[in-house]
Parts: structure tokens; sequence; C-alpha cells
């Protein structure tokens, strides 16, 4: 039997979060954490940074999903546009100081 909030994933229970862009839940290794950092959307390379988290799945068409929805401002509980812009740079590979 599983366990509440868990997946069956490679032999081993994985915990699951879904995607705020297509809504699919999957293992939260295969998502990238997104925090708030003043106005705007940061990867967490690490999952260490504080603060309320959202999960994404690593590809271009999910963050276009989650931006068309507005789904990060209400991810995030917050009012108003956040600025997605280290998000895209993080996912198309441009060099950039991302926190």
């Amino acid at each position: 039997m599983r366990q509440h909030g868990k997946l069956e994933y490679g032999g081993q229970a994985a915990p699951q979060r879904t995607c705020v862009g297509c809504r699919v839940r999957t293992a939260q290794s295969e998502l990238l954490r997104l925090v708030r950092v003043e106005d705007h959307v940061v990867p967490d390379l690490r999952g260490r940074l504080p603060g309320r988290g959202a999960s994404l799945h690593p590809s271009l068409s999910c963050l276009e999903l989650a931006e068309r929805r507005r789904a990060f401002p209400r991810a995030f509980r917050v009012t108003g546009p956040l600025d997605v812009s280290p998000v895209r740079a993080h996912l198309e590979g441009e060099p950039r100081n991302v926190m």
C-alpha cells in the first residue's frame, strides 16, 4: 500500500510535487524548485532558499503555461505580477547570476 503523498519511483518512495504549469504530479527530483525573492521568481538549484516554494518542470512550455495561467502569484500568495526572467534565463541556458 502506498503512503499518502508518496509515489513509487525507481523502487523507492519519493515525495510528489505538482508542476504549477501543467498541473501534473510527479517526483520532486524531476521538478525545479522556485522561490520568490522580492518581486522576482528565481530557481532554487540547491533546494535551500527560505520561503514558500513552487515546483515547475524544467521546460519552457511549462513556464509559458504557468505565466499564461497566472500561476506564480497564486502559488506564492502575493498580489500583482512577478518577474520570471531569472527562471527563463536558467531554462534557456543563459549564464546569469541566479540566487
